[in-house]
């Protein structure tokens, strides 16, 4: 009996698991979508995922980062 209900409890899991996934593809797709209509717009797409990207950094992670980046083009003598 046991083995009857972990194979239904292993069931119920991978549909879960499936279930996000669809959710998550279905996401990606919006999310690709607001970057076509960005693009359409005339923005530059791969900054705003930079600046997407920035954003969901903590401030003095993004700036020690970017302090980082600064030592380096200047090293570099890109700046």
């Amino acid at each position: 009996m046991s083995d009857l209900i972990q194979a239904d409890q292993l069931r119920l899991l991978i549909e879960r698991i499936e279930r996000l996934e669809e959710e998550k593809k279905a996401i990606a797709d919006d999310i690709k979508d607001v970057y076509s209509e960005a693009k359409a717009m005339g923005y530059d797409t791969k900054t705003i995922r930079q600046v997407v990207r920035l954003r969901k950094m903590e401030r003095h992670v993004r700036e020690e980062a970017e302090a980082l980046l600064d030592t380096y083009k200047v090293a570099l003598g890109l700046a």
